[in-house]
């Protein structure tokens, strides 16, 4: 069972990637919601299975690492990702804006991401991500509704 919650928690070692694996794992995430259905429905439940699952592999994965929120867990970015893109409209120009916006929150962590990554385990590992998703879902919404003749 730990060598399927490191496969989940790098996602398929990702994570491991020498440069940046924050930023490869989002890019995971992405494509991930590229290969979804156009569908609110099958996005919503995906989260849901990806946030339970990559709780839990997270979990694993600290232990077997024995460090807090290691590194090569990336599993949190591929669930920001799919949080930052719920309920937009499917448009590549949005998502990638999207990517940038998360990647910015995921970063700085702005109150109170910086909070939930003290929680225990993959709890925390998966919780701040999951704030900054929001953050970048709420600003992605603010610059569509901000520039209503814009291309999307």
């Amino acid at each position: 069972m730990t060598s399927i919650a490191l496969g989940i928690a790098t996602v398929l070692g990702l994570g491991l990637s020498p440069f940046a694996p924050g930023t490869v794992g989002s890019a995971a995430g992405l494509a991930l919601w590229a290969a979804l259905p156009g569908n609110d429905g099958w996005l919503g439940f995906t989260i849901i299975v990806v946030a339970v699952v990559g709780t839990w592999a997270a979990g694993v994965a600290e232990r077997r690492y024995q460090a807090r929120d290691p590194g090569a867990v990336v599993i949190d970015e591929v669930l920001g990702m799919l949080i930052t893109l719920f309920m937009i409209r499917p448009d590549w120009r949005l998502a990638i804006v999207g990517f940038v916006l998360f990647r910015l929150f995921d970063v700085i962590k702005p109150y109170p991401s910086n909070r939930f990554e003290r929680l225990p385990g993959g709890l925390g590992i998966m919780a701040d991500d999951a704030m900054a998703a929001v953050y970048a879902n709420l600003g992605l919404r603010v610059i569509m509704l901000s520039l209503p003749g814009a291309w999307w």
